[in-house]
């Protein structure tokens, strides 16, 4: 009995083994080998900030750039490379083994950053993304805005008034992903990018302008931006800003009060300030944009919807509710607030 049980035994360890080098020979396969070595078309491949070793092996499978997801988590975490996996865009080919395209994809050489400025974002806020990536130190891209003289470049861009602000072109650096290469960036390139990605995105709309400018449609474009969410919102705010303004109303715009400031608190302070930021002291538009609005809101800046409404809040759950009267407002503050 006891003999038959050192036999299973020797059985199992001798499986064990046999198991291990299989597997052991396997994942040396999968990791020295390409997925096609005669293939070397290159491929863009983007590692997003802050994903995990698993999600890009799993990301790299199914681009068909390696043999085995599992094998290249084993390769990254047994040489020491989970913490050298750099964020961005990067071009691998199929003819590359997982060993090279760790190597890729670990050298700041081979990336192109990514930088995703989001609907509502300031220079301020890009400034900080641009440190975050270690491409500038703080103010550098700010300083840059502020030097920009490509203005001959971009016939929307009201020169005599955004020299006035005190950083020109908030509002027209167009959110969206934009890839950079650090071993070249200036900040001047970025701003470039963004006023053409911001022309080619309004070469439509822009040119239906009647009653308003582009710098005054751009600011409301903004306001609007940080106010409300949705499509049919924006069109409805929209619609009473406008109102209000063709009415000598104040606007009475939170957004434009948190302009400038390092948190989103309102005091009492800033509702007594005379800035020209001021939409609930002081009557028109503010200066300029408050942020870069969305091809949303700017479509709602130029299109607004016709209301019986002249308030409007937002509750915790984000909703919009509208009143056509104080009273009626009001009230809503009291219910929904």
């Amino acid at each position: 009995m006891l003999q038959k049980k050192y036999r299973w035994l020797l059985a199992f360890i001798i499986a064990l083994l046999l198991f291990t080098v299989f597997s052991y020979f396997k994942y040396q396969k999968n990791v020295n080998t390409a997925v096609d070595p005669k293939d070397d078309t290159k491929i863009s491949f983007t590692i997003k900030k802050g994903e995990s070793v698993d999600k890009i092996g799993t990301n790299l499978m199914v681009s068909n750039l390696i043999n085995s997801d599992s094998s290249f988590s084993t390769y990254v975490s047994w040489n020491g490379f989970d913490k050298k996996i750099l964020a961005g865009r990067f071009f691998l080919k199929k003819n590359m083994t997982t060993k090279e395209i760790v190597v890729a994809i670990t050298d700041a050489k081979n990336a192109e950053f990514l930088i995703t400025i989001q609907e509502g974002l300031t220079i301020r806020d890009i400034d900080q993304k641009l440190v975050d990536l270690e491409l500038i130190k703080a103010g550098e891209f700010m300083q840059a805005v502020k030097d920009f003289n490509g203005w001959q470049y971009y016939p929307f861009l009201d020169q005599k008034t955004l020299s006035q602000l005190n950083l020109p072109l908030e509002g027209y650096l167009y959110p969206d992903t934009y890839f950079l290469d650090p071993s070249t960036f200036k900040p001047h390139k970025l701003i470039y990018l963004a006023l053409d990605n911001f022309e080619n995105k309004t070469a439509e709309l822009l040119p239906q302008l009647k009653k308003h400018s582009v710098h005054q449609i751009v600011t409301m474009a903004s306001i609007i931006e940080d106010e409300v969410y949705g499509t049919e919102n924006r069109k409805i705010v929209s619609g009473i800003l406008w109102k209000r303004l063709e009415s000598s109303w104040p606007l009475g715009a939170d957004a434009t009060l948190l302009y400038g400031k390092n948190n989103h608190i309102i005091t009492a302070e800033d509702l007594n300030t005379d800035s020209p930021y001021n939409t609930r002291k002081n009557q028109g538009l503010p200066p300029g944009p408050i942020s870069s609005p969305s091809i949303s809101s700017i479509e709602a800046a130029m299109f607004p919807k016709d209301s019986p409404y002249w308030f409007y809040l937002t509750d915790k759950e984000g909703n919009v509710i509208y009143a056509s009267s104080n009273e009626e407002h009001n009230q809503n503050r009291a219910k929904y607030l």
